[in-house]
């Protein structure tokens, strides 16, 4: 009973840091969106970029001024039900909290250019819209659109979502570049280029890397990733080719996020052994990922 007492108050006190911190995001996002994006007149991509298509088409060919909110929240209708079908309740929840919090804060916040050069816009606007994607993936949430769709192809079909979204984003931009000028719409591909490489480096649990590690304890080494990531590992006979004598190579394939929980207890059972971390690019078959709630 103490234990069940225990896991509830733990669940709640993480239910609430992830609210805060979607909060958090969710007003960066806001401030990003109302001071480099429409400051700088770029189009981020997604939802979020066809939402601000709409509005400035709206403003531009019919003198019609149209809220953020409602226009962001019809364009999530399709992913949230994808969420929630296939991806997870809690997880959905917390990541419509940001689209609905997200949309309150950009119509509550005045447009403000920080500055009219527009290459500084692209770039550290990127960089403020990668940290707040950031802070809602690793608590557990989304910014919306074609997150989910990202996530329901990488994790339910084993499908790369990259190449679709690109093309989708090239058309968005395709769009905006014929209606509101080329200039903007090609410092728009810079600044989801910034975004996109800040993301890569600043979340990794998406991406994967192999270990290989030589060791005279494999036996540990092995129950050792299995209870910290859930992840299987396969033994390989080695001989060194100095001194001949045969080691145990155990290879394995874990989340990048992993390594660095990973090294240091590999080297705390076998302060000897030797490990190569690889980048992974590509897999086939089946790889545990952590199912979302």
């Amino acid at each position: 009973m103490a234990e069940k007492k225990k896991k509830i108050i733990s669940t709640l006190k993480w239910d609430f840091i992830r609210l805060v911190v979607v909060l958090l995001a969710a007003f960066l996002m806001a401030v990003n969106i109302q001071t480099f994006i429409n400051g700088g007149e770029l189009i981020p991509g997604g939802a979020q970029g066809l939402t601000i298509v709409i509005q400035r088409a709206a403003l531009k060919y019919f003198n019609l001024q149209i809220a953020y909110t409602p226009i962001n929240i019809c364009l999530n209708a399709i992913p949230v039900y994808i969420g929630f079908r296939y991806i997870g309740k809690k997880f959905t929840m917390f990541s419509m909290i940001m689209v609905l919090a997200n949309g309150i804060f950009v119509d509550l916040i005045p447009i403000h250019a920080v500055t009219h050069d527009t290459l500084l816009v692209a770039v550290f606007g990127g960089i403020l819209n990668a940290v707040a994607i950031t802070m809602c993936l690793e608590v557990d949430a989304t910014s919306g659109g074609t997150d989910f769709i990202s996530i329901f192809l990488s994790q339910r079909k084993g499908i790369d979502a990259f190449p679709f979204i690109l093309a989708g984003n090239v058309i968005l931009l395709t769009i905006a570049g014929a209606m509101f000028g080329w200039e903007k719409a090609l410092y728009s591909m810079i600044f989801q280029y910034v975004s996109t490489q800040t993301l890569h480096i600043l979340y990794r649990t998406y991406q994967q890397r192999t270990l290989f590690i030589i060791t005279d304890m494999p036996d540990r080494v092995c129950s050792m990733i299995y209870a910290t990531c859930s992840h299987g590992a396969t033994l390989i006979d080695g001989e060194g080719s100095y001194a001949h004598k045969n080691k145990k190579i155990v290879y394995s394939i874990v989340s990048a996020s992993d390594t660095r929980k990973l090294i240091p207890k590999i080297k705390e059972i076998d302060p000897n052994a030797f490990i190569n971390s690889i980048r992974t690019e590509e897999i086939m078959g089946n790889f545990y990922m952590r199912p979302r709630d």
